[in-house]
């Protein structure tokens, strides 16, 4: 089964459309079928089959689901389109960028809805830090998710199309390495191992060819693509140089994927956010790792300490200044600069230090204040 939505911009003069197809797995008793989510204005509408609201789960886990998908799921039954672009538009606020970042982005979100009666639809999508900061720069989104810092060719980006920018820090994280759950033999790898394994032209294959003793078994690999930041961060600091990694891999943007990768291969080497692995525990490892003084594994005081290093780093979001004028979208970011340690901590994430957080709110008061 594939589902496609489909965003047709109906207060867009030229009422561009963006559409994207996502295969869904269902039981085999299911025919495969195609449906149509549009988005118009206020109005969301459905052609397609009976009682998709029991697969809300399996989309929330593959794809993310923002509050208004996850409404009409459950709305149940529609089998035709019904389409209202003629009335009033609601207020719309478009947030793009890190997978890592959308746990915390999409929780505070959904509170953000409910606070204010729904008066503003903010919608999140996933498209990797990379991937948000092309939109970001191209001043189609007001918000980016950052698992890393903008680097200085998207500084030149954003500079180039007018947009300015506001960085607010929002929560800590430490990046994971994770092995499959029933793996007995690996407990720790240090930094030059890790380098071995994921380095370009690496000819890291088996597990004895890691460390001396380790079982001559597969070792199959999987990590976040490259439009990901968390990619961008981890070559960084385990390759030494952005982007340096060997391609033969399983690659997604969505962490959900690397979660189901690894917790369903025995031979299994992955690495992403903490929160990820702290919501899928089951069926996965977490393995320390040893920078020259010892293996450290991540948890919340080894990340908010940086003992967890060199792996431990800053989530952001990159806010557009000229969006900030816009009363919704600084409600939003102030709400979400309110909430942000709160809502780290319960999706998984480690929340800022008092130091840290007064630095972001020390920012966007600023910001406001000069507008």
């Amino acid at each position: 089964m594939s589902v496609r939505f489909s965003y047709p911009l109906c207060n867009n003069p030229v009422n561009r459309a963006i559409s994207a197809e996502f295969p869904l797995g269902l039981p085999p008793e299911w025919k495969a079928v195609t449906g149509l989510i549009a988005f118009c204005d206020v109005n969301v509408t459905y052609a397609g089959y009976p009682s998709v609201a029991q697969y809300e789960p399996l989309f929330r886990r593959h794809y993310g689901l923002n509050r208004q998908m996850r409404w009409f799921l459950a709305a149940g039954v529609l089998a035709s389109m019904v389409t209202g672009c003629g009335r009033e538009a609601q207020l719309i606020l478009n947030i793009d960028g890190s997978s890592t970042v959308y746990p915390i982005t999409e929780a505070v979100a959904e509170e953000f809805a409910s606070e204010t009666h729904g008066a503003t639809r903010v919608i999140v999508a996933v498209s990797g830090t990379g991937g948000g900061f092309r939109r970001f720069c191209a001043g189609e989104t007001d918000i980016s998710n950052a698992s890393r810092v903008i680097s200085e060719t998207e500084i030149a980006n954003c500079a180039a199309a007018g947009v300015e920018f506001l960085e607010l820090p929002v929560a800590m994280d430490g990046l994971s390495v994770v092995v499959h759950s029933s793996n007995d033999f690996v407990e720790c790898l240090t930094i030059d191992e890790l380098r071995r394994i994921w380095e370009p032209e690496s000819k890291v294959q088996l597990w004895s060819d890691v460390r001396a003793g380790w079982p001559a078994r597969p070792i199959r690999l999987y990590g976040p693509g490259t439009n990901s930041g968390t990619f961008d961060y981890f070559t960084e600091e385990v390759t030494g140089k952005v982007g340096a990694s060997r391609s033969d891999y399983t690659a997604s943007e969505d962490d959900n994927v690397l979660v189901q990768g690894v917790s369903g291969d025995v031979n299994s080497l992955g690495y992403f956010g903490y929160a990820y692995f702290v919501e899928n525990r089951e069926g996965m490892k977490l393995l320390g790792v040893d920078e020259g003084a010892g293996c450290v594994t991540p948890s919340p005081v080894t990340i908010e300490n940086g003992s967890y290093s060199p792996l431990s780093r800053p989530l952001l979001i990159y806010v557009n200044r000229a969006s900030l004028a816009r009363p919704e979208v600084r409600e939003f970011v102030e709400y979400y600069i309110s909430t942000a340690s709160r809502v780290a901590d319960e999706v998984g994430y480690v929340p800022l230090s008092t130091s840290a957080s007064s630095v972001s709110e020390r920012r966007l008061r600023e910001a406001l204040d000069a507008l």
